[in-house]
């Protein structure tokens, strides 16, 4: 991969993800951001920015503190926003595919702009070297560094296919342009609730017929007065066994965080020994 630095088409490609490129330092120290539109919004990884602004540089080396508009801890991704307008900005992917070349871009080790070289080895789940699990990732073979997160993984092309979070495995580990989109969106968790507080709890022996235990759930010790949980018919000491297609507690509580306005949730609640069916309709959070 090395003789692509010397290809002017490459030589094109590095320049244009420069353009784009950002450098962050925030509570957690340095690392990279990608602009992902001309009017400021800068997009990093949650673990890159652990406070509530941080200071991002431009690639014309102006400097601002930024301050957090959004955050997804689940999914690594975090919003930062530049008083600036007129930038150069990413053009996500349109797609992504297992062989396709890749290319990252970033800070590593406090150098700008450092340009790695590999393919695509595939999408789906990870788990960071941090214990985070992804739901969705793209694995690339791609060198990066410390200072690399937040930075972008582009395609041969200049369109980014997503933001690079960590390593994993020995892969490239980025979350995919997709998933960013729809956090750039306002998909991102907090957005609704059901006025519930939970905590984890073992399940023993079957539920019901056709419905064997997960081994776990969460049991529900409190109910808020006029929320969506007690319009729903949920009382303390009922046993949350699954919301929509979650099931058991980590998924379940992922589900809780990931609530949209207005959009119906089932649940499958344990009362009593008893499966008991309810369906909530989430409420807004002011």
């Amino acid at each position: 991969m090395t003789a692509l630095l010397f290809d002017p088409a490459a030589e094109a490609l590095a320049a244009s993800l420069r353009d784009i490129l950002v450098t962050v330092r925030g509570d957690a120290g340095g690392g990279s951001g990608t602009i992902w539109s001309e009017d400021g919004l800068v997009i990093t990884n949650s673990h890159v920015v652990p406070g509530e602004a941080a200071t991002v540089t431009l690639p014309d080396g102006r400097s601002f503190e930024a301050p957090l508009t959004a955050r997804d801890p689940d999914r690594d991704l975090a919003a930062l926003r530049v008083p600036t307008a007129g930038l150069a900005a990413a053009t996500p992917a349109a797609s992504v595919r297992p062989g396709q070349l890749a290319f990252a871009i970033g800070n590593p080790w406090g150098r700008r702009g450092v340009l790695t070289a590999g393919v695509v080895l595939g999408s789906g789940p990870a788990i960071l070297e941090s214990g985070l699990e992804l739901e969705d990732a793209v694995r690339a073979e791609v060198r990066l560094g410390p200072g690399n997160s937040g930075g972008p993984l582009a395609d041969a092309h200049g369109h980014v296919i997503g933001i690079n979070s960590m390593i994993a495995g020995g892969m490239a580990i980025a979350v995919p342009a997709r998933i960013v989109e729809r956090f750039v969106g306002g998909d991102v968790p907090g957005a609704a609730f059901l006025g519930i507080v939970a905590r984890p709890a073992a399940v023993r022996g079957a539920i019901a017929a056709g419905h064997p235990s997960p081994g776990e759930g969460l049991l529900v010790t409190g109910v808020e007065a006029g929320r969506p949980a007690e319009r729903a018919g949920l009382l303390p000491g009922d046993i949350v066994l699954a919301l929509g297609e979650a099931v058991g507690v980590q998924a379940a509580s992922r589900a809780l965080r990931r609530l949209r306005p207005g959009a119906p949730v089932a649940l499958s609640l344990l009362r009593g020994g008893r499966l008991v069916e309810a369906y909530a309709e989430p409420a807004a959070r002011n």
